[in-house]
């Protein structure tokens, strides 16, 4: 947490990113880069903007309850909620050109009346402590307290360039300290506070910015050297770099999605990493899948889902979604499966995957899969909660075809 106030540029940068994310309806990624381009913002003062818009999002309505204010009205009266959240980490409050003065007193009152509310106290809106209490039962109350949490920063090696004992003495000549993950082989944790895109290291693909969880994702693919891989939910490729890397750049790897500007981003970042059995194809019509029938080792369904795993790390998505969302959501993930798995031959492996905690989209959609398909069989599974190793939350499972 900050030690000092933000500058009154730096609260203003912060407010206008608030803005546009929770009046505007903008995806903060869009909001930041909105903000900052054109700046010469320095690294370590981006990076306390970054870390103030993130708290507060994490536990926005805390802020605005403690504040007074309501999350609707933070266009006009954010200024009021910033200086409360200064005041809630004992820090001076920030000397905006316009500001909203809160009264010390009832702050303090309000704080003590959070303390009371658990669900407020994490930072959790309405409808998705309900939800989680529902799918979760006695297990959310942790998993609700560790999504208000700070993200650690995770970085997966590439093996393709480096291992990962290489990784970790060059990132630390360039003045970048890590540590190794337990149990995550692939994993880095970033320990300083540094611009890791701005390092040689990454700038020559020895790694790439990925949670340790999703990592874990990528390692049960078990990709080998000469397979026909899919991963046919490819998105920006985080999990098909890894994947690349598991085949030691030999054999067919096919990275799918039905948005271009994924894919074409994937070729960037495949190009800088050196995975160069990387195909991309877009998701076009059904044909496209039907013409892949039965050819593949191994297929890896990461769906879209309601991402309450990764809350953390997109703290926003709180603010705007509903409970409405997820039933749609976990129709289209059937659809997914049951049309997507056509592609895994006999005796090939399918494993879907999704960066939810919450049953439905998860343990139950692959029992429901199995009790339609019999073709497949079950392997294993794995739940990835947040509260357990301080990871993004995901969630695995194996499914082997055993006949067409």
């Amino acid at each position: 947490m900050l030690t000092y106030p933000l500058s009154g540029s730096s609260s203003e940068l912060v407010l206008n990113v608030l803005t546009m994310v929770l009046n505007q309806g903008k995806p903060l990624d869009r909001a930041y880069s909105h903000n900052f381009s054109g700046l010469k913002l320095a690294p370590d003062e981006q990076g306390r903007i970054t870390l103030v818009v993130g708290d507060m999002l994490r536990r926005l309505n805390l802020y605005c309850f403690v504040a007074q204010v309501s999350i609707d009205n933070f266009e006009r009266e954010g200024s009021k909620v910033l200086n409360a959240w200064h005041y809630f980490h004992g820090l001076d409050l920030p000397k905006m050109q316009y500001s909203l003065q809160i009264d010390a007193k009832q702050v303090d009152k309000l704080i003590a009346d959070a303390k009371q509310l658990p669900a407020l106290w994490d930072g959790c809106p309405e409808w998705l402590d309900e939800l989680g209490q529902a799918q979760l039962k006695d297990k959310w109350s942790d998993e609700r307290a560790a999504l208000a949490k700070a993200p650690k920063r995770y970085i997966r090696v590439n093996p393709l360039k480096c291992t990962r004992a290489e990784l970790k003495t060059r990132l630390a000549k360039e003045g970048i300290e890590t540590t190794e993950v337990a149990g995550v082989d692939s994993a880095l944790e970033v320990t300083s506070n540094s611009a890791l895109f701005r390092s040689n290291c990454f700038k020559e693909g020895w790694f790439e910015q990925q949670d340790a969880g999703s990592q874990m994702v990528a390692d049960a693919v078990n990709a080998k050297p000469g397979m026909r891989v899919v991963d046919a939910c490819a998105g920006a490729g985080g999990k098909t770099l890894h994947i690349a890397a598991q085949m030691q750049g030999k054999g067919r790897l096919l990275a799918m999605d039905v948005e271009q500007w994924k894919l074409d981003n994937l070729k960037t970042r495949a190009k800088r990493a050196g995975a160069h059995n990387v195909e991309t194809r877009i998701i076009a019509s059904s044909k496209t899948i039907k013409r892949l029938k039965l050819s593949a080792d191994r297929v890896l369904l990461d769906v879209p889902c309601s991402g309450l795993g990764v809350l953390k790390r997109n703290p926003d998505a709180k603010w705007r979604d509903t409970p409405e969302r997820l039933p749609v959501l976990v129709d289209l993930q059937k659809q997914i499966l049951q049309s997507y798995s056509r592609m895994v031959k006999v005796d090939g492996m399918l494993i879907y995957a999704t960066c939810s905690i919450m049953p439905e989209e998860n343990s139950l959609q692959v029992q429901a899969f199995l009790a339609e398909n019999p073709h497949f069989e079950f392997i294993d599974e794995e739940h990835i909660y947040v509260a357990d190793k301080g990871f993004d939350g995901f969630y695995l499972a194996r499914m082997r075809r055993i006949t067409e």
